[in-house]
């Protein structure tokens, strides 16, 4: 791996902030993520943001074929240079914003699943996040450094101040599990803080699923969305437009004690309020 600030002064590039650039400068940290990530010859790799290619170079070196979703057009010679330098020619450099890409469409052209890699800046994470799990279908899983806040988020259990709506959304859907935590003296420029490495496989069949996975995110939204008040109150005031008398309904169906807090709910507990309501709001109609 070159230094990213050697590059960065070659190359003539002021690192942008806005973007979240804070680029991986230590070689053997690059190569223990993208081991830890279990890629074989056989696995078609989407990394989003892979600035100077800390992370594509070592992941190149092992998958049949990378797709680079890389925003900053100043990047993109680096990019090329550093993949040259390494006689890489299995990587396919999109200039895009990963949160405009079509994913789906891009897997039905390659008839492929992609395992995502990537180092998320942190101003766009939780829209990432999103979307990847919008477009799950065709992701086995995905590997992601997060700085720590957003880390702890993620694999916060119920009860915790971290727990929240992305907690929920994610623990439904997927296996979630620590891969690695990377210190901040290791990025270039140095952030304020560390952060963590995380797998998210998706899970191919969803044990005791929600009736409506749309209605269960919105009442997650819901029940998070004014987090101080009680889940009656919390969710009577929300965009579900559901009448008190129903919610009341729905929560002593679910078991649910009206003036807890979306806070200390398990996600099976959601399903089981989302499943009530959603039947009392389809009967009603």
């Amino acid at each position: 791996m070159t230094s990213p600030n050697y590059l960065a002064k070659k190359f003539d590039i002021r690192l942008k902030k806005q973007l979240g650039q804070n680029f991986l400068s230590d070689p053997s940290t690059a190569n223990m993520i993208v081991e830890r990530s279990g890629i074989t010859g056989n696995d078609t790799i989407l990394e989003i943001g892979p600035g100077f290619g800390a992370l594509t170079i070592p992941a190149a070196k092992t998958a049949r074929k990378v797709f680079a979703i890389e925003k900053d057009r100043e990047v993109i010679p680096v990019l090329e240079s550093e993949l040259s330098a390494n006689y890489l020619e299995n990587v396919t450099i999109l200039h895009q914003s990963i949160l405009s890409a079509d994913i789906e469409s891009l897997a039905r052209k390659e008839n492929c699943t992609f395992i995502v890699l990537g180092n998320l800046p942190y101003n766009i994470s939780s829209q990432i996040l999103i979307q990847l799990m919008s477009s799950r279908s065709v992701i086995s899983r995905a590997v992601l450094m997060f700085q720590k806040e957003l880390a702890q988020r993620i694999v916060s259990p119920p009860s915790c101040k971290d727990y929240g709506r992305l907690s929920v959304m994610l623990q439904y859907l997927a296996d979630i599990k620590t891969v690695a935590r990377i210190k901040a003296h290791l990025f270039t420029p140095k952030p304020k803080v560390d952060s963590v490495v995380i797998e998210i496989e998706f899970k191919p069949e969803i044990q005791n699923p929600a009736t409506s996975e749309l209605f269960l995110f919105q009442v997650i939204k819901a029940g998070f969305g004014k987090r101080r008040k009680n889940l009656k109150n919390a969710l009577s005031d929300s965009e579900l437009k559901v009448d008190t008398e129903t919610i009341l309904i729905a929560l002593e169906q679910s078991g649910i004690v009206p003036i807890r807090r979306a806070e200390t709910l398990t996600v099976q507990e959601f399903v089981m309020l989302s499943n009530c309501l959603y039947n009392l709001v389809q009967n009603a109609v």
